[in-house]
């Protein structure tokens, strides 16, 4: 369980795109079914850590992008994202 903890807060640290590497690497792993089962299931438990990190970085990247518009003026302005 603290090995778990510790995990997540060393992926915590990970940029999107290494987490994203270190996540395809893993689904290689696992469809090519040559690691035992204890393996997997941990390769397995550490792709769901790198999953949910890099949705969580897309969701603070997301925050942050800004709708830019033009009105009837031609002056420039910007709004949040609606993401919906």
């Amino acid at each position: 369980m603290a090995e778990n903890a510790a995990a997540k807060q060393d992926i915590g640290k990970t940029s999107f795109e290494d987490a994203l590497t270190e996540l395809e690497r893993i689904v290689r792993e696992l469809e090519s079914g040559k690691g035992d089962l204890e393996t997997s299931i941990e390769a397995y438990e550490k792709g769901m850590v790198l999953k949910q990190h890099c949705e969580a970085k897309l969701k603070e990247a997301q925050a942050k992008i800004e709708k830019i518009t033009i009105n009837e003026g031609g002056s420039v302005k910007t709004q949040e994202f609606d993401v919906e």
